[in-house]
């Protein structure tokens, strides 16, 4: 009885437990201090491409503080949209065609290199450049963006690792395996294939990206150039704009099966917001579109008004009017987002928006880089916890980027790579 009384006077003497309080519905105040903590990162902008497209020899000296938000002409980025979207980091993707000849490939990607080096040259208070994650973080704590480079085609490094490493010495930070052609080496995701994957010459290459501590950029590749790639690689991968075939099924996008290898590797799948890649109705919608296009007018061979561009003209703003695009949706970018998370885990998820590379192609409340705010404020909405999304924001790039960094400190004994793509005739 003597212990009763003791313990019951114990329970009286407890504290109350306390409730715990729900998270706060002002989103934007969450959000903001996210990223004033953890770097926002998009691992894929094509405005320097964009820029030299319309720009010419203006591009070198054009005012980026505020450029056209409305029009078939606008941009997606410019200095004061990045502050209010609250960018701590970009990747800048650096795009030539992959059908020009190897040679001009490489002389447009030092092009495009060095004018992103000279916008962050003339803009010293905005952009710094970045080649470590810890570079990142400490220019991100001194209020400018960490600015790193993207090279986005296999292709442009001309079958040659001396261009893979003269890339790298100015400042490239990854490498996509291919864009939209297959290479010598590599098959892409929207061309016939030729090598079930990877050659090797490509794991070379892959070897090699790892030596150096470039990232191996996944997107554009074909789903076996993606477990090939995965197999061979020594360091985590990413996708700098991808998102999921289970809610798209679109080749250029990611199954579960690769997401649940991308988790057993570390890397990390940067969700993109191109329609066609974001909602199936918009990937069928494409298909038709370019259907018509073929039915009215396909010269030499055959077409409805072949022969005749007015008619077909006509015939096509008809059916575009008839056939009005879907709308997609800043959520639906959102679901492939959680998506990921589901299948791989939210340690493997960020952002990759793909502006300027997608013209007025914008999922609605995702038109320019000063919305990222609103779709990291989707997720809290929807129950996410501030740490869950500081992940998404560029947590996990961040760690991918430590664990690439640990890789080429592991393999700095190594002989730069010598392979050529002679090797692969002698497989």
């Amino acid at each position: 009885m003597r212990h009763l009384l003791l313990a019951t006077a114990f329970i009286a003497l407890a504290p109350a437990a306390v409730a715990k309080a729900p998270p706060s519905t002002d989103y934007a105040a969450r959000v903001a201090r996210v990223l004033k903590e953890t770097p926002l990162i998009d691992g894929h902008n094509d405005w320097a491409e964009v820029l030299a497209e319309r720009e010419g020899d203006k591009r070198w000296t054009l005012d980026l503080t505020r450029l056209k938000s409305t029009g078939d002409d606008r941009y997606n980025t410019d200095i004061e949209r990045l502050r209010k979207g609250m960018v701590g980091g970009q990747f800048w993707s650096v795009y030539v065609p992959a059908n020009l000849p190897p040679l001009e490939q490489v002389k447009e990607t030092l092009d495009q290199i060095d004018l992103i080096r000279t916008i962050v040259a003339r803009y010293p208070q905005t952009f710094e450049l970045a080649r470590s994650a810890a570079d990142v973080r400490r220019i991100h704590k001194a209020g400018r963006i960490a600015s790193m480079m993207g090279v986005e085609g296999g292709g442009q490094i001309g079958d040659d690792l001396s261009v893979l490493r003269a890339y790298h010495e100015l400042g490239a930070g990854y490498l996509t395996l291919t864009h939209v052609l297959t290479t010598d080496w590599a098959d892409s995701a929207t061309d016939n294939p030729r090598h079930n994957g990877l050659t090797p010459y490509g794991e070379a290459v892959v070897h090699e990206l790892n030596r150096l501590g470039m990232l191996v950029d996944l997107s554009h590749v074909s789903e076996a150039t993606m477990k090939a790639a995965l197999r061979v690689t020594k360091a985590p991968v990413i996708f700098s704009h991808s998102s999921t075939r289970a809610l798209d099924d679109h080749p250029r996008d990611v199954s579960d099966e690769v997401l649940k290898l991308v988790a057993a590797n570390g890397g990390v799948v940067m969700v993109n917001f191109a329609p066609n890649y974001v909602s199936d109705k918009a990937r069928r919608w494409s298909a038709e579109l370019a259907a018509e296009k073929a039915r009215l007018n396909a010269p030499p061979y055959g077409g409805l008004y072949i022969g005749q561009p007015d008619k077909a003209d006509a015939a096509l703003k008809q059916w575009m009017k008839d056939n009005p695009p879907p709308v997609v949706t800043l959520s639906e970018v959102a679901d492939h987002i959680e998506h990921i998370a589901q299948v791989a885990g939210v340690d493997h998820v960020g952002i990759g928006s793909d502006f300027d590379g997608l013209g007025n192609s914008l999922p609605v409340g995702l038109e320019n880089v000063d919305t990222y705010p609103a779709l990291l404020a989707e997720l809290m909405r929807r129950g996410w916890s501030d740490a869950d999304v500081a992940k998404v924001a560029g947590g996990n790039v961040l760690r991918v980027m430590e664990t690439a960094e640990r890789v080429a400190a592991g393999m700095k004994d190594e002989p730069p790579g010598t392979a050529t793509v002679a090797i692969d005739a002698a497989k």
